[in-house]
């Protein structure tokens, strides 16, 4: 069951203009409040404030709503009185996902089947590196956990970190994460060379007046916006280390076509840019490739029929190997405020091992899992080198657990808690075709993953990404103990634009608290059309992707998947 908390509810109805009154018809589907007392700390979080659109219709700009409400989700353990004053704080750590840098130049994209498959185009592309410095400078200006107060132990980034595996995407991500100044251009020095400079109604051109279908629906004119958006940006860096996940995007071309597809691969590199095809025929077929049947690509992009757009090469644009991503960060320019390689080691990069465990904190340990498939596809799967890899690693850390067949086995290790991170979700990973370099090895699925992670009780959570949804679900066991809790968060991409800090606090009552709580970036909610400063960038970046046509609401989740307290039993 869950239950919202009585102080946060009050806040959320008090900025809405609704007394505390109706507290006596009770909370609808979140059950009676509880005493709750408020986090010492909550600025710069949605439980102070979360954006909201004014107006009812049209292009519409955003203002601050009141916070969220934190929602007491008690499904695995039952939350204890005055568990706030005698709980003890573990680990406190920082979510990023999907925050797509994009190089919205390249003629390796297709952004004209937009229409079809949404994420191919979005009106905000252009300033992804300025969101996500203003992210960085929130996760920095947090320092903390809001309830526990503990300082972040690691920022972990649950994938898609770059939107086409781009050696230019890789490099403005990684500067961004670990501080110095980029420049968010490729091609032609000082010069846009992309769809939205390109006069054709498919996409929002911002500085020309040509009625494009997104100013059909209200979107504005800014000139200079282009130029603007490709001048450099310098990033402080985070100031806690922070450990990476790879994602399809990093890993398949628009995440989804397999590497290798010499085609495609000339794409990155080459002169010509294929911006509206005449025949929608076309357009299907492509979008088709990209969503369903990823091997049929070479014969259309053969096909092609229409004007194309000669545009400046780049060899920065080159496609990066999983081998490469994961050895762009042990390089020494990369470090940042560590650890070198941020997860990664020389040796498994070498063989192409992207999985890795690290100390979140003294007795609590990350698992960092590649959940990616080879073989194309979005969605994802485990080799079982891997599958066999972590269950090894949790036998090790673990006092008691079960057995495949359900019985409890017992030793006198230490227990150790385990939070696991991957890009993809357990209802996301049933892609199990052989990848191309391990034909012969078998795939595991989210469902059977799931089931071994039930048979350790000091599993806390499988935290991840990849929908581009808030979506918080528990994972029950056949005994009490053995639940988990799974946390996935919205994109830095897509609105509401969101991170998520977890703090893990032993209540000493029996019982575990897993606190989550979301935060935007630190930008303002009313972006300044005329304000290039990354800053207003970054607003004018949330603006547009609550505007994009391909907006979808249900991303935000419901209250029980944005601020929430999840409670699981403690060690026997």
């Amino acid at each position: 069951m869950t239950e919202i908390s009585r102080r946060g509810f009050l806040a959320g109805l008090g900025a809405l203009g609704v007394g505390s009154g109706v507290l006596g018809t009770g909370v609808g589907p979140f059950g009676v409040p509880s005493a709750y007392a408020a986090p010492p700390v909550g600025t710069g979080t949605t439980l102070e404030a979360a954006a909201v659109p004014l107006g009812t219709s049209g292009y519409r700009r955003l203002g601050a709503g009141p916070g969220w409400p934190t929602v007491v989700r008690t499904e695995l353990a039952t939350a204890h009185a005055g568990r706030e004053a005698r709980r003890t704080a573990l680990t406190s750590f920082v979510q990023l996902t999907d925050v797509h840098v994009v190089d919205a130049q390249s003629p390796a994209r297709f952004e004209y089947v937009h229409p079809l498959v949404g994420a191919a185009f979005r009106p905000h592309e252009t300033l992804t590196t300025q969101g996500l410095v203003s992210l960085i400078r929130r996760v920095n200006g947090l320092a903390a956990g809001p309830h526990t107060g503990r300082d972040f132990d690691a920022v972990v980034t649950t994938g898609d970190n770059t939107d086409n595996k781009e050696h230019a995407e890789l490099e403005w991500f990684l500067t961004a994460m670990n501080g110095g100044t980029l420049t968010p251009n490729t091609g032609a020095r000082g010069r846009f060379e992309g769809v939205q400079n390109s006069g054709n109604t498919l996409y929002w051109n911002p500085e020309s007046p040509v009625q494009d279908r997104y100013k059909a629906k209200g979107f504005p004119q800014i000139p200079g916006l282009l130029g603007a958006a490709i001048r450099p940006v310098t990033s402080p860096g985070l100031q806690t280390p922070w450990y990476c996940v790879f994602g399809n995007h990093d890993d398949s071309v628009s995440g989804t076509l397999p590497s290798g597809i010499p085609p495609v691969e000339a794409l990155y590199t080459g002169a010509v840019k294929l911006e509206a095809p005449n025949s929608e025929a076309y357009v299907r077929a492509v979008a088709r490739a990209l969503t369903t049947d990823p091997r049929s690509i070479a014969a259309v992009l053969a096909s092609f029929s229409g004007p194309v757009r000669l545009v400046t090469p780049d060899p920065k644009r080159k496609p990066f190997t999983p081998k490469q991503f994961m050895q762009a960060h042990l390089e020494p320019g990369h470090t940042g405020p560590g650890p070198v390689g941020h997860g990664f080691t020389k040796d498994a990069a070498d063989d192409g091992i992207a999985y890795y465990t690290f100390e979140l904190a003294p007795g609590v340990v990350g698992i960092s899992m590649d959940s990616t498939n080879r073989a194309g596809f979005t969605d994802g799967s485990l080799g079982a080198a891997q599958f066999r890899w972590i269950e090894k690693t949790l036998t090790a850390g673990s006092s008691r657990y079960y057995d495949s067949s359900g019985h409890l086995v017992t030793s006198t290790r230490e227990d150790t808690w385990f939070v696991l991170f991957s890009h993809h979700t357990s209802d996301t990973m049933g892609n199990v075709l052989p990848d191309p370099a391990r034909a012969l090895e078998k795939r595991y699925t989210g469902k059977q993953l799931v089931a071994l992670l039930n048979r350790f009780p000091n599993v806390l959570a499988w935290v991840n990404g990849h929908t581009h949804v808030n979506a918080v679900t528990p994972h029950p066991g056949p005994t009490p103990e053995q639940g988990f809790w799974e946390v996935n968060t919205a994109s830095h991409v897509d609105f509401p634009q969101l991170g998520r800090v977890i703090e893990v606090a032993d209540n000493r009552d029996g019982t575990v608290s897993l606190l989550a709580t979301l935060f935007e970036a630190d930008s303002p909610y009313a972006a300044d059309h005329a304000d290039f400063s990354p800053a207003g960038l970054a607003a004018l970046y949330r603006e547009l992707s609550f505007n994009d046509l391909h907006y979808e609401a249900d991303r935000v989740g419901t209250p029980a998947d944005r601020n929430v307290e999840l409670l699981v039993p403690g060690r026997p």
